[in-house]
């Protein structure tokens, strides 16, 4: 029950953003900046070590390398929405297949250690939430049909369950789990670090932002 807890995250954050309906995403990024370091330091503290203990250095550093350029990839066709940025056409009316799939690749990815390691689900969820209100705001201001939108965040939701159910129910998926996850903690330091580049954006100092960022870094500490 608790690896569906990513698909309540996702659709809590669209019948949100469906109720209040607002046109930009005010406080989002002090949401994003937490989600950020909070991410970063359940990598470093819980996925990172695993890995390590488990692997060759050399080979580990290597898929968590192809994790990072993975990522770089996926961004080509999801315009950043990962970490909390869209820049696509609000006014056009094609369903954005691409950034559909690469998000949906981005999602199932992260469910992979979960199977393993539960605590990175919590730093999933953290990190979803902004997402996916940043993604509603997007689809639900755009000239997308209702339905599209709709469906679009289900398919997005349903993805990372269902990573986490493939990791631990396939034996072939099994047998790769190291170097998955390794790729998976590529893919988690591109984007957390990301984000907490792009929450200083400018080199100006924001006090509340720098507050957020400390207290996701001290909580995932002393939580894990």
């Amino acid at each position: 029950m608790i690896y569906w807890l990513p698909v309540i995250t996702v659709l809590s954050g669209y019948f949100l953003v469906l109720g209040l309906r607002p046109k930009k995403n005010p406080g989002i990024t002090l949401l994003l900046a937490f989600s950020g370091s909070f991410l970063l330091a359940t990598t470093l503290f819980e996925l990172l070590p695993s890995i390590y203990l488990n692997s060759n250095a050399k080979e580990a550093g290597l898929y968590i390398m192809l994790g990072i350029v993975l990522q770089i990839f996926l961004e080509f066709f999801s315009k950043g929405a990962e970490h909390g940025h869209m820049h696509l056409d609000i006014e056009k009316t094609v369903f954005p297949w691409l950034l559909l799939l690469s998000l949906c690749v981005h999602a199932f990815l992260e469910g992979v250690p979960i199977s393993e390691n539960q605590p990175i689900l919590y730093a999933i969820l953290v990190h979803k939430l902004p997402v996916a209100i940043i993604l509603s705001i997007f689809l639900i201001n755009s000239r997308l049909h209702a339905w599209q939108g709709a469906l679009f965040m289900i398919f997005f939701a349903l993805m990372t369950p269902l990573g986490s159910y493939v990791a631990q129910s396939s034996p072939s998926i099994e047998r790769f789990y190291v170097p998955l996850t390794a790729i998976v903690i590529g893919v988690f330091l591109h984007i957390s670090t990301v984000i907490l580049f792009e929450s200083s954006k400018g080199h100006s100092f924001n006090l509340r932002k720098l507050i957020v960022i400390l207290l996701g870094l001290l909580i995932a500490y002393l939580i894990f």
